[in-house]
C-alpha cells in the first residue's frame, strides 16, 4: 500500500467517524423522536399554518427522514390529532398554573381558569385553532377524546363550585339534567372563548396591546363581570 493510499484511508475514516458523531450527537434519540417531531410540528403549524402543513415539511425541521413521521403517527391526520392531544393537555396545565396563583374562592378560582384559557390561546394561537376550529383532526381518537374531555371537566368542575353545587353530583353526571346549570357552563365557556378568539384574531385592541400583566388584569375583569 503507497503512502498515499494510507492518507487517503485515513481522511475517509476521519470523515466516517465525523458522520457518525454528527449522527448520534442529533437532540433526540429514538425514544424520544414522537416528541422531537411533535415539537417540529408545532413549530412547522405556527410558521406554515394548517392548509399549508405537511408531513414533509415536519420531517425536514425535525432533521428526519421524509418517511419518519408516518412511521409515528401513520399519516397527517394522525400527526395533527396527536398535536392537538398533546395541546389540550398543557391547556389544562396553563390553567392550572394560573389558579395557583390565583385567590382560592371559587369565583377567582374560576376568572382564572378563564384566564389561562385566553393567554395559552393567545401564546399557541395556531395551535389552538387546530384544537377548536380544524376537521382535519380525529376526535374519535381516544387520546385525544380523553384529553378534550378533561378540559371539558375542568370548567364544569369549577362553574359548579362557583355555583355553590356539589361537585360530587357533578362527577356522577347528576348536575348535567340540570338545564340551569349547563347554560352557566356554556355561558362561562363562551365569555372565554370568545374572548380568547378575538385577542387571536387581532380584533380586541383595547386589551391586546397592553403590556402583559396589564393585559391579564384586564381579561380577569372582563371575566369576572360576566362570569357567574
Amino acid at each position: 500500500m503507497t503512502l498515499d493510499s494510507v492518507k487517503i484511508m485515513r481522511i475517509h475514516l476521519d470523515c466516517v467517524k465525523i458522520g457518525v458523531m454528527t449522527t448520534t450527537s442529533r437532540p433526540y434519540h429514538h425514544g424520544d423522536l414522537a416528541t422531537a417531531l411533535l415539537d417540529a410540528a408545532q413549530d412547522e403549524l405556527a410558521e406554515k399554518g394548517i392548509e399549508a402543513f405537511s408531513l414533509r415539511g415536519v420531517a425536514k425541521r425535525a432533521g428526519v427522514s421524509h418517511a419518519a413521521p408516518a412511521h409515528h403517527f401513520k399519516d397527517v391526520q394522525g400527526l395533527l390529532t396527536a398535536l392537538a392531544t398533546r395541546g389540550f393537555e398543557r391547556f389544562v396545565q396553563r390553567q392550572s398554573e394560573f389558579r395557583r396563583r390565583a385567590e382560592k374562592d371559587a369565583r377567582s378560582q374560576l376568572v382564572a381558569s378563564g384566564l389561562g384559557y385566553v393567554v395559552f390561546a393567545t401564546e399557541n394561537p395556531a395551535l389552538f385553532r387546530l384544537m377548536f376550529g380544524s376537521n382535519r383532526t380525529n376526535f374519535e381518537d381516544e387520546h385525544l377524546g380523553h384529553a378534550a374531555s378533561r378540559a371539558y371537566d375542568e370548567l364544569v368542575i369549577h362553574v359548579a363550585r362557583a355555583k355553590g353545587l356539589d361537585v360530587h353530583a357533578v362527577e356522577d353526571g347528576h348536575a348535567m339534567l340540570d338545564a340551569d346549570f349547563m347554560q352557566d357552563v356554556a355561558a362561562s365557556w363562551a365569555v372565554a372563548h370568545g374572548l380568547a378568539d378575538l385577542l387571536v384574531a387581532g380584533r380586541m385592541e383595547s386589551i391586546g396591546t397592553l403590556p402583559a400583566k396589564a393585559r391579564h388584569s384586564a381579561i380577569a375583569a372582563v371575566l369576572r363581570r360576566v362570569i357567574t
